[in-house]
């Protein structure tokens, strides 16, 4: 036998080996991965994109996707199927998956088709929930993860701080928006030309939208300046940029000096629990340049400027004592396709992980990092924190799942 009929004969034996491998890591933990279409309002991601569902397909997990799921994160029925995912014309048919993997909560009419067994992974945004939509979701006798609760190996919130960082910089460019003449502005960018002064640009909060906010207005050639009330997170902040910016605890003389002479200024004030401290009275905002923009990332948790109020997509914008304020809850939504990419990494090793264990029940028993999500288990309210807010009786998840072992 010749050195090429040899090779050809290895080669031959190693693929067979392969596909054979393939095949039993197909039967061990297959999973079925329902993607609803986002119904709620101006919601426009999507949880999982088309090259992470093939990866999911090819480990021998079947996807089912709504169709016209991903259209308003321009992914097309078409990119779905090419990636082996099944197309559904029903939320009904995706309903009966394992898992359903989907943005935000779901309504009431969604839980309804929802089965006992299922595991739903989704954001829990309670504030804007009904106020049954626990007891809903308890009764179905579902694992219930919220996303925005997953921590990683390092004690990150991943999902936070991936859809933090899209705000931050899309913030800025929200504001270089309303600064131009496209939108009536004042007709300004925001800097970086030789011989015009630079804009300003404020920041309430170092957290991590703050941190990419400035990265953008710093790359644009802004003058940035940065206020918290935590000295450690000012400090934090400066290490990360690699430059030294003017920062600031917040105090109320200082901040309404630097808000005068501010083009730009951005509320990033992030709340531990509840509301939002309101540090920019309304006093302060009519004292802002006229044609100066506020962009009010905090407003999801009732905003930190006083002359704040929600807006929508529609209607991004309002005008108060001639300042513009773009009030949108939901600015990840405006970058639609790189907001479902950030979901989509993050979501998929999950996925992938799961399949390997033998599904979502077993992967939460193992997993300590993904428990910190779980709020519901076989129908069990498993938050301290959610059942004395909502006066719902509670077990705690590391007990629940030493009695089912």
């Amino acid at each position: 036998m010749s050195y090429k009929d040899v090779m050809r004969t290895l080669t031959k034996g190693a693929l067979a080996t392969q596909e054979e491998m393939l095949e039993v890591g197909h039967k061990k933990g297959s999973l079925t991965i329902g993607i609803p279409k986002e119904i709620s309002y101006q919601e426009n991601r999507i949880a999982l994109v088309p090259d992470d569902a093939a990866l999911l397909v090819n480990h021998g997990h079947k996807v089912l996707v709504e169709t016209n799921a991903g259209k308003n994160a321009h992914f097309e029925d078409t990119d779905f199927s090419e990636a082996g995912c099944q197309i559904a014309y029903g939320a009904g048919e995706v309903y009966k998956a394992d898992v359903i993997l989907k943005v935000t909560p779901p309504l009431i009419n969604e839980i309804e088709m929802m089965h006992p067994g299922q595991t739903l992974i989704s954001a829990l945004q309670l504030s804007v929930q009904p106020k049954d939509f626990l007891r809903y979701l308890m009764e179905k006798k579902i694992n219930a993860i919220a996303f925005d609760s997953l921590r990683d190996e390092a004690g990150i919130f991943p999902v936070i701080r991936s859809m933090s960082e899209i705000v931050g910089g899309t913030s800025i460019s929200i504001a270089e928006e309303y600064l131009s003449n496209v939108h009536n502005g004042p007709g300004l960018i925001m800097g970086g030309v030789s011989g015009i002064a630079p804009t300003e640009v404020v920041i309430l909060g170092a957290g991590t939208v703050g941190e990419f906010a400035a990265r953008a207005a710093i790359g644009r050639g802004a003058i940035v300046k940065v206020f918290d009330n935590s000295i450690s997170r000012l400090r934090r902040l400066q290490i990360m940029l690699g430059a030294r910016i003017f920062t600031s605890t917040i105090r109320p003389r200082v901040l309404a000096r630097h808000l005068k002479t501010a083009d730009v200024a951005i509320g990033a004030i992030r709340a531990e629990a509840g509301i939002t401290p309101m540090v920019v009275t309304e006093q302060m905002v009519s004292d802002m340049k006229v044609g100066s923009v506020i962009v009010d990332v905090s407003i999801d948790q009732g905003g930190c400027f006083e002359t704040s109020h929600v807006t929508n997509h529609g209607e991004p914008v309002f005008r108060k004592h001639g300042v513009t304020h773009y009030c949108v809850p939901n600015i990840a939504s405006r970058v639609s396709r790189t907001a479902s990419i950030a979901f989509s990494n993050i979501f998929t090793p999950i996925l992938q992980k799961a399949g390997d264990v033998g599904g979502f029940e077993s992967l939460i028993k193992k997993d300590m990092y993904l428990r910190n999500g779980v709020y519901i288990y076989k129908g069990v309210l498993t938050s301290k924190y959610l059942g004395e807010t909502y006066n719902i009786p509670y077990n705690d998840i590391e007990l629940l799942i030493m009695n089912n072992q």
